[in-house]
């Protein structure tokens, strides 16, 4: 096959990608994971994420089965659709468990806040301090600052809250990927005739819906980087989530039983 012949499939494998990236339970659920975040740059991330944790599963998945040249069979899809439709039920909880805690996100700057940054040797409020040293016989000081306990206390627990938000729209992005295995699959078994250009396809069509979520949740997360500087609007985007997560949860899952 031409480099030309090749181009067309491949194009078509990145443009499909990119539509990939806004099917409606994709974007609800990463919508419970943008909503969480009052910075920008932490929101815009989530799609990569969620891209990197789908592309695994979809290429390893989906890979084996073009290797194989088997399908999915219909029983163990439509299992992966109502475990999609299960997560987004839970992601769904979890957001408006945020909303009753009243919690939107948790960050470094966020928690430390309402505390002083320097503390004194168990003085929590003084900021910088002196120790006095003697050399030669010459009593001086050394003027230096502790951070408080609370600080370091929220720097950790902004730490954690980081690495969580890998996990999950990593994990969540897995799902998805493992849920969309059986038509992606089935596409590229139809239309590639060799393997190379088979997984070719597959990595392209990655490579297209990580730039297409990625692109889209940097378009959402900048409205709710907005919103959240307000409660109100904190607490409306986190109801509004978890309800929408939940109700679209159980329609997929009808669905999939239903198709």
């Amino acid at each position: 096959m031409s480099i030309d012949v090749l181009t067309a499939p491949l194009l078509l494998g990145f443009v499909l990608g990119l539509q990939h990236a806004t099917d409606p339970d994709h974007l609800v659920a990463v919508a419970t994971i943008v909503t969480r975040e009052r910075r920008f740059a932490t929101g815009a991330v989530v799609g990569t994420l969620w891209a990197v944790g789908h592309m695994t599963t979809l290429g390893a998945v989906g890979g084996a089965l073009v290797i194989l040249g088997v399908s999915l069979p219909a029983r163990t899809a439509v299992g992966a659709e109502l475990v999609v439709a299960a997560m987004l039920v839970l992601l769904g909880v979890l957001r408006l468990r945020d909303a009753a805690r009243g919690v939107s996100s948790v960050g470094v700057e966020h928690l430390a806040s309402d505390h002083d940054h320097g503390a004194d040797h168990g003085h929590r409020h003084a900021r910088v301090h002196s120790h006095p040293h003697v050399h030669g016989g010459h009593q001086h000081g050394h003027p230096h600052v502790h951070p408080s306990r609370d600080l370091l206390l929220a720097m950790g627990a902004g730490a954690v809250c980081h690495r969580r938000l890998a996990w999950r729209a990593t994990l969540v992005g897995a799902v998805h990927g493992l849920a969309g295995t059986a038509a992606v699959s089935l596409l590229v078994m139809t239309t590639m005739r060799t393997l190379t250009q088979a997984m070719l396809y597959l990595v392209v069509f990655g490579v297209g819906t990580m730039a297409g979520m990625t692109a889209l949740t940097a378009a959402m997360a900048y409205p709710v980087a907005l919103a959240s500087r307000f409660r109100r609007a904190r607490a409306a985007l986190a109801v509004g989530a978890g309800i929408a997560s939940i109700a679209f949860g159980i329609v997929y899952a009808v669905s999939a039983l239903s198709g």
